[in-house]
């Protein structure tokens, strides 16, 4: 079976609603198989509809449990979920645990609930090198909600935030230092808060910590016409599941009632064209005879690796305008 007859049956299939076929062309995505950027560009036509939201924060916060907890929601009030759940994947072999889908597994044989656990593969920033394709497949197959729930991020991995309609920020009293979610950078990313683990002694001060902060965020932002909630959870008695349920369903409202819905998945099309780009120019560049030798000659501290980069883009360009 010849590379474009497979992938316009996968395609077929994805559109139809198939899991086998989402499953194929995820696996063939996340693989870099060229069957699968076939795939999408069948697909790319019929997504465009799906409340992509996700879930993060900081490692411990119960994100998963919370993730399971919510999809249970939303399956209640009827709305067909798929769901990605990042893994951190082994930098010896390349595997992941994907324990994710373990404990989701109340939700496997529910036929209108979707999910599919990626490993990393050495990409930072919380997600996949194949989330943003993998949401795609689950937006053309006909979901009306795709959960991504990030690995547990740190100061900077928040790429979630560029990928989402809706960022979902967990946090969980008792770390040690209540202050530390916030110092990470996520108070600026996300639309919804939310304290998970509120049984636990140090909620009240967690509480009045992020209240304080989120504060802090609508003075400095006072043109903003959303005031993200900061909300209360204990996941693993599935308490908090209906206001947070409300609260996704309320600023999907909001993103709707102007340009923000389109405007953000704009944002996260043209930024996956930006990575593309960046990855297959640098590894063309790489290919190169004059890569190879001034690898070795940073190696060998000959040459500093900006020098060696710069002369390794100067001469691409002098041979693409000689070729013009």
């Amino acid at each position: 079976m010849t590379v474009g007859i497979a992938s316009v049956e996968i395609a077929t299939g994805v559109i139809a609603g198939r899991i086998a076929a989402g499953a194929r062309a995820i696996r063939w995505l996340d693989d870099r198989d060229p069957r699968g950027a076939a795939v999408l560009g069948a697909i790319y036509g019929a997504t465009g509809r799906a409340h992509i939201v996700g879930i993060t924060g900081p490692p411990g916060a119960g994100k998963s449990t919370l993730s399971d907890m919510l999809v249970a929601e939303l399956r209640r009030r009827n709305r067909r979920i798929g769901v990605i759940a990042i893994d951190p994947s082994s930098p010896f072999t390349g595997g992941a645990i994907l324990g994710d889908r373990v404990r989701m597994a109340r939700h496997t044989l529910d036929p209108h609930v979707f999910i599919r656990s990626i490993g990393t593969r050495g990409a930072a920033g919380g997600l996949s090198r194949s989330t943003h394709d993998a949401a795609l497949v689950f937006d053309a197959m006909g979901y009306d909600i795709v959960l991504i729930e990030t690995v547990g991020v740190g100061q900077d991995e928040i790429d979630v935030v560029n990928l989402a309609h809706t960022t979902i920020i967990v946090g969980v009293p008792g770390l040690g230092d209540e202050v530390q979610a916030v110092k990470a950078g996520l108070m600026e990313a996300g639309e919804i808060f939310v304290l998970n683990k509120a049984d636990r002694d140090g909620y009240e001060a967690a509480h009045r910590q992020f209240g304080l902060m989120l504060h802090l965020r609508a003075n400095a932002r006072p043109d903003d016409s959303w005031a993200p909630p900061l909300l209360r959870a204990v996941a693993s008695r599935d308490e908090g599941a209906d206001v947070i349920a409300d609260a996704l369903e309320a600023h999907l409202a909001h993103l709707k009632a102007g340009d923000g819905f389109a405007r953000r998945s704009g944002r996260r099309a043209c930024a996956q064209m930006v990575n593309l780009v960046h990855a297959r120019a640098a590894a063309a560049l790489l290919r190169l005879p004059e890569a190879t030798r001034l690898l070795d000659a940073v190696s060998a501290c000959e040459i500093d690796p900006y020098s060696a980069a710069e002369r390794l883009l100067a001469g691409s360009r002098n041979d693409s305008e000689g070729a013009a």
